[in-house]
């Protein structure tokens, strides 16, 4: 077994496609809009071609009753969000940091063995960036 997909809520599309694409440094895996109505977006690291991260906006297959909390919940930074592995958190943060993203923690060095650091992505969802101490 091994993971394929995984996706996280975005507010706008476009916006999600920029920041993941030009300041995290991700590829474009698939950018289809099916009938009109939604749009298949994923994107991935060079390096993990089988991996692909959904940047999907609240809707189907979410039922509609739950839109509205999803939208709470995203507007608080309430949702999980992911971690990429860097060689180096001090330079990822410098260059995250650059494009204006919204700053969550400075790199640190973890008791559990990492150097990592955290933004929030345009739609409020927390990513971090870590690299395994030495």
């Amino acid at each position: 077994m091994k993971l394929s997909h995984t996706f996280l809520f975005v507010h706008d599309q476009d916006i999600a496609l920029k920041f993941y694409r030009d300041v995290v440094g991700l590829e474009v895996r698939t950018d289809v809009t099916i009938e009109n109505e939604y749009r298949w977006l994923t994107v991935g690291p060079a390096d993990q071609p089988d991996v692909e991260i959904g940047l999907s906006l609240i809707g189907s297959p979410v039922p509609v009753t739950d839109h509205e909390a999803l939208h709470a919940l995203m507007a608080k930074g309430s949702l999980q969000g992911v971690i990429f592995e860097v060689d180096d958190v001090d330079a990822k943060f410098e260059q995250v940091r650059a494009s204006g993203a919204e700053v969550m923690q400075e790199p640190i060095d973890q008791f559990y063995g990492v150097r990592d650091c955290a933004f929030r992505d345009p739609s409020g969802t927390m990513i971090r960036f870590s690299s395994p101490r030495s």
